[in-house]
């Protein structure tokens, strides 16, 4: 047996539970893939996408609904040795990837030296989208895992001031008959990694210079403060992070002060007798 396809068969076998059937039931609960759907599997070089690539590859195998898939890898200006073991990587895993250049990180770090990455991340969706156009693509898929839709739930609770969550789906605002899907919105990370250390592979982490140099000192990354405040919340409640991923799903309006909706505000006494 190939070692893709030992990789493969861990997915469907070993980690049958806590990776394949939590995806597949993403795909279903949340209506991700239909019928006929074309999608770019953005692949960024890290565990999370390439385990998505190859989600979407088993369920193109053993799934019903017929679907398309094109496995497209963006280089923004990563340096050689990063983009030598994306594509090392794509072989290893059987991975048919596409790769197009840009130079993103060169752009954003010149417009922004000092905070990039806000830039980098709205240049790289336009970049993304633009290709998926080109394609003919009407989904992307994004690698987005359980805990960083706990860990953005709760930035935007304590940074943003408001209550809102990343979707497993969402239309695209600025590229009409484009959706962007979330198909490994279950799996949670501590699965991810076990599954890289059983198939003992290694992936790139974040590839931009400037991250790399930020990455140093932890107390800067926002979210690194919220994984090990939900890390530690969880000593007491192992179930936290799904309790709030639950409340998303079970939000009280009659306990609600105001709600938005498509930028527009309303108070709860508009409708308070």
């Amino acid at each position: 047996m190939e070692q893709y396809q030992e990789i493969e068969r861990s997915i469907i076998k070993k980690y049958r539970k806590e990776i394949w059937s939590r995806f597949v039931r993403a795909v279903q609960d949340y209506e991700l893939i239909q019928e006929n759907d074309k999608i770019m599997v953005c692949i960024s070089g890290g565990k999370d996408s390439f385990l998505l690539a190859k989600c979407i590859q088993e369920l193109k195998k053993h799934g019903k609904i017929k679907f398309d898939a094109h496995y497209v890898v963006m280089n923004p200006g990563y340096q050689k040795k990063n983009m030598d073991l994306i594509v090392e990587n794509a072989s290893k895993l059987n991975v048919p990837i596409e790769v197009f250049e840009s130079d993103i990180f060169e752009v954003s770090n010149h417009l922004n030296p000092i905070s990039p990455c806000y830039l980098c991340a709205k240049m790289r969706r336009g970049f993304l989208y633009s290709k998926a156009k080109e394609l003919g693509c009407n989904k992307i898929a994004l690698g987005h895992h359980f805990d960083d839709v706990i860990e953005t739930t709760l930035l935007s609770l304590f940074y943003g001031a408001e209550i809102k969550t990343m979707m497993p789906k969402l239309h695209s605002d600025h590229f009409e008959g484009l959706e962007l899907i979330r198909p490994m919105y279950f799996i949670k990370e501590e699965s991810i990694l076990s599954w890289v250390k059983f198939n003992q592979l290694k992936f790139i982490n974040c590839a931009c210079k400037f991250t790399e140099k930020v990455a140093q000192n932890e107390s800067l990354s926002k979210r690194k403060e919220m994984k090990k405040l939900i890390q530690s919340m969880r000593k007491e409640n192992p179930n936290v992070d799904y309790n709030i991923y639950k409340a998303l799903d079970n939000v009280n309006l009659n306990c609600i002060l105001g709600t938005k909706k498509d930028g527009v505000y309303e108070s709860f006494l508009k409708h308070y007798e």
